[in-house]
């Protein structure tokens, strides 16, 4: 699971937006806006983590089950593929 080139994580105002950047701009209009936990799991995923990391980082981040934090892992990635986020 790699995310694509051409996105960038920026903080705006206290919220998180990922921002398409060079030819992307032509494949995702706007900006996607991720909540603070989203924010985390892309930065963990810019570092190449899996689905097992991105779990274990919202468990050293947050006080969830580690079932909800999986279930917010699956949530997340599958939002991402949908958008096509992911190289193939």
């Amino acid at each position: 699971m790699k995310l694509k080139d051409g996105f960038v994580l920026r903080e705006i105002a206290g919220s998180f937006m990922v921002v398409p950047v060079g030819k992307r701009t032509q494949e995702v209009p706007g900006v996607i806006a991720l909540t603070e936990s989203g924010a985390l799991l892309w930065k963990r995923l810019e570092e190449g983590a899996d689905e097992k990391d991105l779990v274990a980082a919202l468990l050293d981040e947050y006080e969830v089950s580690e079932e909800q934090a999986a279930a917010d892992v699956a949530a997340f990635v599958k939002k991402a593929a949908d958008e096509g986020l992911f190289e193939e």
